[in-house]
């Protein structure tokens, strides 16, 4: 499920919609958290669906460490990209707003923790180097990553938490951990998926 404060816009049709903050949403606050509405679908199941189902389902569904493709039934499948993301996702099944979301602003992710498919080309960033999202970008900024997070948890028992009550209870409890440790214990590269 999205974080409560938020919408779909239309950008251009390029791009398409994408989520954008109606309040601020503080560093810190869990901005997408796995929920049982959220369709966990198998491979197998996905490869026997008609070319259309796959499509839909390879465009607004990302894979987690086992392979499964998750389908989030709410706004949260219409998150763009962005290198320069606000938000990251965890191994705990939710995600973090890893600097402040100012209203109007719109939610990303860096795709290259999704697991995706194929590699795409991705318009133009300033500020960074990378051009293109690959399936194996886990395995080369999850250091990054997990840096931004472990930042991030600083603020989490600071700021309102309207998602808190969809992670699982060791999760919050582990993520606590985090911020009083500052070690993340597990890693984001601990979602990436072996395609081997």
């Amino acid at each position: 499920m999205i974080h409560p404060h938020t919408e779909l816009r239309f950008i251009n049709k390029e791009i398409g919609f994408g989520v954008f903050a109606t309040k601020l949403i503080p560093k810190g606050t869990i901005t997408w958290a796995l929920d049982e509405l959220d369709q966990i679908l198998e491979p197998e199941f996905v490869n026997s669906t008609s070319s259309f189902c796959q499509e839909v389902i390879k465009k607004y569904a990302y894979r987690n460490q086992d392979g499964l493709y998750i389908l989030c039934w709410d706004l949260g499948r219409y998150v763009n990209h962005s290198f320069h993301a606000n938000c990251m996702g965890t191994a705990y099944d939710f995600e973090v707003a890893i600097r402040d979301i100012y209203p109007g602003e719109e939610l990303t992710d860096d795709y290259g923790t999704l697991n995706i498919e194929e590699p795409f080309a991705c318009i133009p960033e300033h500020g960074t180097k990378r051009e293109i999202v690959y399936p194996d970008d886990l395995l080369y900024y999850h250091e990054e990553w997990d840096r931004q997070v472990v930042e991030a948890s600083h603020y989490f028992e600071q700021v309102e938490q309207p998602l808190l009550s969809l992670v699982r209870p060791d999760f919050i409890k582990t993520f606590k951990q985090v911020a009083e440790t500052g070690m993340l214990r597990d890693s984001i590269k601990n979602i990436y998926y072996d395609r081997s």
